[in-house]
C-alpha cells in the first residue's frame, strides 16, 4: 500500500510523471467511489517486514539502554544504590546511548529504506532517549544547583524543577527539529509540538502552583493551538498529495485528546454518575465534534471522545430500565451511527462545509474529487 507522500516522492524522483500519479489517484478514487482526500491516508506499515524490523529495533534499543546504564555506572565508578545523583549519571549514559543508536539506525531504515513503523519507533527512541538523558544530567545536579542558589523552600525547589523541565523540553524539541530536517518523518512535528506543550504546562504549574487547579483548561488551550497548527499544514495541501498532509494527520492526532479529554473532565463525566441532562450534553458535544471532523475531514476528534459518548449513552439506557442490555444497546447504537457517518461521509461533509461560506470552504479539503486536467 502506498501513501500520497510515496506518490509525491516518486514524482519528485522522476519515477513516474505527475500525469501518471494524477491518473492513479483518480482511478483509485473512482473504484472506491470516494474523493482521495476523504480517505485520510497515512502510512504505518509497508509490509510485515515493518513489524519484524520494529520488534528488532525495540529489542536493540532496550538492550543499548540497559548496557549504557551499566557502562555509565562502571566508568564513573558509581554504586547505583548510593543515591539519586549516582543513578542519574548512569541513566544519562543509557538515555543518550538509546538516542544515538536510534539516529544511527534511522540513517538506514528511515533515510534509505523509508520504512514507516520502524521510522516512528526510532523517532520515539531518539526523542525519548534524549529527553531521559538530559533530564538525568540536570536531575542529578539539582541538589548542587539548590545549594549554589541557596534554595530552601519547597516552592523554590519546585521552581528549580520547572526551570530544568523548560530547558530539557526546549532542548528535546530542538533535537526533534534536527531529526525532522534530516529524516522528514511526518510524526516528528507532532512529537515536537507535544514537547513544547509539556514545557509550557510544566513551567506554568511549577512557577504558579495555583494554576494546577486549571490544568484541564491549560491542556484545552494547548490542544486548540495544536489543532490550529495542524490546520495550517492541512490548508497548505488541500488535496492531500504531499508529506504535509501526513504531518497534519499526526498533529490532529495529537490535538484531539488535548481537546476532548479536558472538555469532558471539566464536565465531570467520570467523577459521578451521569444524569440524563449531563448525558445529553455529552452527546450534543459529540455531535459538535462530528461537525468539526466533517468540516476539516479528520476523524481524530471522534475517536478521542468516543469513550465519553459511550459512557453517556450507556447511562441513558441504564436509567431507562434496560440494565441488562445497556452495554449491548450502547454498542449497537453508537456502532450503527459511526458506520452511517462513514458511509455517508461525503454528502454530510458537503452539507457542513456548505454552511461555512465560500471563503472558508476554499481553505478546506475539497468536497469532491478534483480531476486533473
Amino acid at each position: 500500500m502506498y501513501s500520497e507522500s510515496d506518490l509525491a516522492g516518486a514524482v519528485e524522483a522522476g519515477a513516474i510523471s505527475p500525469e501518471a500519479a494524477a491518473a492513479l489517484r483518480d482511478h483509485v478514487a473512482a473504484i472506491r467511489s470516494t474523493p482521495t482526500v476523504d480517505e485520510e491516508s497515512f502510512r504505518l506499515l509497508t509490509g510485515f517486514n515493518d513489524i519484524f524490523v520494529g520488534i528488532a529495533a525495540i529489542l536493540i534499543l532496550v538492550a543499548v539502554g540497559w548496557i549504557g546504564f551499566y557502562i555509565g555506572a562502571k566508568i564513573m565508578d558509581l554504586d547505583v544504590n548510593e543515591g539519586p545523583r549516582q543513578v542519574g549519571v548512569a541513566a544519562a549514559f543509557g538515555g543518550f546511548a538509546v538516542s544515538i543508536t536510534s539516529w544511527l539506525l534511522a540513517e538506514y531504515f528511515t533515510k534509505q529504506r523509508r520504512m514507516a513503523l520502524p521510522s516512528i519507533l526510532l523517532l520515539i527512541g531518539f526523542a525519548g532517549g534524549f529527553f531521559v538523558g538530559l533530564s538525568a544530567v540536570w536531575g542529578a545536579n539539582a541538589p548542587w544547583l539548590s545549594e549554589q542558589f541557596g534554595l530552601t523552600t519547597d516552592l523554590q525547589h519546585r521552581q528549580l524543577a520547572g526551570a530544568i523541565g523548560v530547558v530539557v523540553g526546549i532542548a528535546t524539541a530542538g533535537a526533534t527539529w534536527l531529526h525532522w530536517r534530516r529524516f522528514m518523518v511526518p510524526i516528528t512535528v507532532a512529537v515536537g509540538a507535544l514537547a513544547l506543550v509539556a514545557v509550557a504546562v510544566g513551567a506554568i504549574t511549577a512557577f504558579v502552583p495555583a494554576s494546577q487547579d486549571s490544568l484541564n483548561l491549560m491542556l484545552l488551550i494547548a490542544g486548540v493551538l495544536v489543532f490550529v497548527f495542524a490546520m495550517r499544514w492541512d490548508m497548505s495541501d488541500r488535496e492531500r498529495r504531499t508529506r504535509r498532509s501526513d504531518v497534519a494527520f499526526w498533529l490532529h492526532l495529537a490535538a484531539a485528546p488535548l481537546i476532548a479529554h479536558p472538555v469532558f473532565h471539566m464536565l465531570g463525566v467520570f467523577d459521578r454518575e451521569i444524569a440524563g441532562p449531563m448525558a445529553g450534553v455529552v452527546i450534543a458535544l459529540y455531535v459538535v465534534f462530528a461537525a468539526v471532523a466533517l468540516a476539516v475531514d479528520r476523524r481524530a476528534l471522534l475517536v478521542s471522545s468516543l469513550v465519553y459518548v459511550l459512557w453517556a449513552m450507556y447511562a441513558l439506557f441504564e436509567q431507562s430500565g434496560a440494565v441488562e442490555l445497556a452495554a449491548a444497546l450502547t454498542a449497537l447504537v453508537i456502532g450503527s451511527a459511526l458506520l452511517t457517518l462513514s458511509a455517508f461521509w461525503q454528502p454530510m461533509r458537503r452539507s457542513v462545509v456548505g454552511l461555512l461560506g465560500k471563503e472558508l470552504e476554499g481553505r478546506l479539503p475539497p468536497t469532491q474529487q478534483l480531476v486533473a486536467a
